[in-house]
C-alpha cells in the first residue's frame, strides 16, 4: 500500500491491465462504447466520447451533472499530480490549466479541458514503466474510492506533427466518470535548431516554445497539491489566450469575486455592463528547481 501525504489521499499498489485498450479490455458497468471510435480514422489511437469532446466513452455514457463536474476534476488533477510525484515523473501544467493556476491556484470552473505536459525521457519512462496501470485511490467522502488508468498513445514515438490524428501522447482517465487529464510531450524542435534556434522545443499539437520559457520549473500548488509551472507562465499565457484573459473579471458566465479569490456563477447576466477588469499583478518571485532530466540537444 502506498500511502501520499497529500489530502489524506491513498493510492491502492498499481494494478497494469490489458495493453490493447479497448471496450471490453477496460469497461466498467456500461453495456455499450460510446468512445466513438466507430467515426474516427484508424490511425488515431485515443477516442473521445461519442456525446463530450472531454470525456472517454468506455467508461461514461452521459457528462457529469454541473455540480458533480468540479469535484470529479479536481480529484482527476489531485490524483494525477500525487502519482507523478510519488513515482518521480517531472510534470507541469499547461494551457487553460495554468491560466486557473494564474487566477487562484485551482481549476477554471467551466474548463473540463484539463492540460499537463512532460518531457521526452519522461514520456518514454511512462510509457516503459507504467502504460496501462490502474492506480486506485481512497478519496474523502467517496465510497469504495476511485480508480484512474494511466494510457500511453503507442504512437508517442512517432515525434513529426505531421502525425495530427495522435497529438495527445497519453491519457490519465477517471474509469467512474470518463473524464480524462490530456498528456503531451514538449521535445527538442530538430528542423528549428537546424535553422538556428539551438533552445527550440516543440509539442506535436504544435505549440512551439524555447527552452528558457519552461526551465527551470517554478515550485507552486495547484488544488492544494504541490505542482510544477513554466518559468516564463505570464509570457506563455498572454501569447496562448492574450493580455485580457489575466484580467478581464467576467467570463463564460462566471465573475470574479476578488474578496473570495473565486470564480462564482453571474447570478444576474443583464446587469453586465460590459467586461470587467483587474490591476495586473505579478505573481512574486517563485522558488526555482534543479532542471533534472533535461531535453536532449
Amino acid at each position: 500500500m502506498l500511502v501520499l501525504g497529500f489530502l489524506g489521499l491513498l493510492a491502492a499498489a498499481v494494478r497494469p491491465v490489458c495493453g490493447d485498450a479497448d471496450f471490453m479490455s477496460v469497461r466498467t458497468s456500461l453495456a455499450k462504447d460510446y468512445s466513438g471510435k466507430g467515426g474516427d480514422p484508424a490511425e488515431k489511437y485515443f477516442h473521445e466520447s461519442t456525446f463530450h469532446p472531454h470525456y472517454d466513452g468506455r467508461f461514461a455514457s452521459d457528462v457529469l451533472p454541473e455540480e458533480e463536474s468540479l469535484p470529479h476534476l479536481t480529484a482527476l488533477m489531485q490524483t494525477y499530480l500525487a502519482t507523478m510525484s510519488d513515482i518521480g515523473a517531472e510534470t507541469w501544467i499547461m494551457h487553460g490549466t495554468l491560466l486557473g493556476w494564474w487566477w487562484n491556484q485551482k481549476i477554471l470552473p467551466w474548463d473540463s479541458d484539463l492540460d499537463v505536459q512532460v518531457s521526452e525521457p519522461t514520456m518514454h519512462f511512462l510509457a516503459e514503466y507504467y502504460n496501462m496501470t490502474e492506480h486506485h485511490f481512497k478519496l474523502p467522502g467517496v465510497k469504495g474510492g476511485r480508480t484512474y488508468l494511466l494510457e500511453i498513445n503507442p504512437h508517442y514515438v512517432i515525434r513529426s506533427t505531421e502525425d495530427k490524428m495522435n497529438v495527445i501522447d497519453a491519457r490519465w482517465i477517471d474509469t467512474s466518470s470518463g473524464m480524462f487529464i490530456d498528456i503531451t510531450t514538449v521535445r527538442t524542435d530538430d528542423e528549428a535548431r537546424k535553422r538556428g534556434r539551438l533552445s527550440a522545443l516543440i509539442c506535436k499539437d504544435g505549440h512551439q516554445y524555447d527552452e528558457n520559457d519552461i526551465f527551470p520549473l517554478r515550485d507552486s500548488y495547484f488544488e492544494n497539491l504541490p505542482v510544477k509551472v513554466p518559468y516564463e507562465y505570464t509570457k506563455l499565457l498572454e501569447a496562448e489566450y492574450g493580455k485580457k484573459a489575466l484580467t478581464v473579471t467576467n467570463f463564460e458566465d462566471h465573475v470574479w469575486n476578488e474578496k473570495t479569490k473565486l470564480w462564482e456563477p453571474e447570478k444576474d447576466k443583464t446587469k453586465r455592463s460590459g467586461p470587467v477588469t483587474r490591476k495586473f499583478v505579478q505573481f512574486g518571485p517563485l522558488r526555482t528547481t534543479p532542471l533534472g532530466p533535461r531535453l536532449k540537444r
